[in-house]
């Protein structure tokens, strides 16, 4: 018989093979579950991995990747900071919602303007909807000790109705003879995201992301904030005798998350999205939470984890249209990554051993 003992501390060598491990394991049962779909696993995990990069169309695909990446990077950056600190914020979809609709409402207010400041301000307006979304679990936090895991995520599908009555109401197009949805930015060059090199994909939300990975490390390393951000999780007694107050973390860290995430939201419909529309929300929000742990919560990890599920989401849709497997199987096999990745995490903080009879 094996039991589970406890380690005198985490394993530095299965802290950094976790993730490799659980993305090995979900190949191995991805295979299974595609195989039982009547499926060549061999062929599906191909053209996941390996089309998309080195395959017949990996011109287009390889710049594709860091349009998936970057809000994944974005969000997740947000997310990791409260995950570190025992905050957790599963809301962050919803936070994306609202940062798009107020972006773009501004955008679309100013319409037909060709001044450049529309699209700063619109930046703005987008931080500033995710951190208003994010504020509300967190006032409820502090205030009446509410949960903020299910606060933040029944505020998901408040944020969804939102997005319907703005796609059908008071964004929609009133040059598109009735159909739900916003004007198209792409045609509004002022409020518009292009991408800044042809062909790379790379837009504003890219480097947005890039910066949130620069600054999320330099606060964790170098400022006093990511200090007690490590203390208040690690080891929270701690920090309460070392004057770290529970509330302003949970505000601090609410707030920086919201506001990363309504600026993907804010980059994504006037870039790849091109408009508000009912079904804008792609489940960026739930998705960043694995690219989070998959990347150890830390900055630079999550933005190599990012680049890995932007590769699962482009390569499950090449996998769903070249071999017929189902979008719900894709989703299944993304989700499989966090299971994995949390049962392997047990690792970290035990070893296993023989269980020893008891002498009586």
């Amino acid at each position: 018989m094996l039991k589970l003992e406890k380690r005198p501390s985490p394993s530095v060598f299965w802290g950094r093979a976790t993730p490799v491990l659980a993305v090995a394991l979900t190949m191995m049962a991805g295979s299974l579950m595609f195989a039982a779909l009547g499926k060549n696993p061999f062929e599906a995990i191909r053209t996941i991995f390996w089309d998309p990069l080195f395959g017949e169309f990996a011109w287009y695909l390889r710049g594709q990747l860091l349009v998936k990446a970057g809000p994944l990077i974005l969000i997740a950056v947000g997310l990791s900071l409260g995950f570190r600190a025992g905050i957790w914020n599963i809301g962050a979809e919803g936070q994306y919602i609202m940062g798009a609709i107020c972006g773009a409402a501004v955008g679309l207010a100013a319409y037909p303007t060709e001044s450049r400041l529309i699209f700063p301000v619109m930046v703005l307006a987008g931080a500033f909807g995710g951190w208003v979304w994010a504020m509300i679990p967190a006032i409820l936090k502090t205030r009446f000790n509410t949960n903020e895991i299910l606060v933040s995520l029944m505020l998901v599908y408040v944020a969804e109705t939102v997005l319907a009555m703005a796609s059908t109401g008071f964004l929609r197009n009133p040059d598109g003879a009735g159909f739900p949805g916003s004007r198209n930015f792409s045609s509004y060059p002022a409020a518009a995201n292009p991408e800044l090199i042809a062909g790379t994909g790379l837009h504003w939300g890219g480097v947005a992301a890039l910066g949130a990975v620069v600054a999320a490390y330099v606060l964790l390393q170098r400022h006093i904030l990511g200090f007690q951000i490590k203390l208040a999780g690690q080891a929270p007694r701690a920090a309460r005798f070392a004057g770290v107050s529970p509330n302003r973390l949970v505000v601090m860290c609410l707030g920086i998350a919201g506001a990363l995430a309504g600026l993907a939201g804010m980059f994504e419909v006037t870039g790849p999205a091109g408009q508000i529309s009912i079904d804008f929300n792609s489940n960026y929000g739930f998705t960043a939470i694995i690219v989070a742990f998959l990347g150890r919560l830390n900055p630079v990890g999550i933005l190599f984890a990012g680049l890995l599920m932007a590769l699962t989401y482009i390569g499950g849709e090449m996998a769903s249209t070249n071999l017929g497997l189902p979008s719900a199987a894709i989703q299944a096999f993304q989700g499989m990554l966090l299971f994995f990745l949390l049962a392997c995490d047990l690792l970290t903080n035990f070893r296993i051993v023989p269980a020893r009879k008891e002498v009586r």
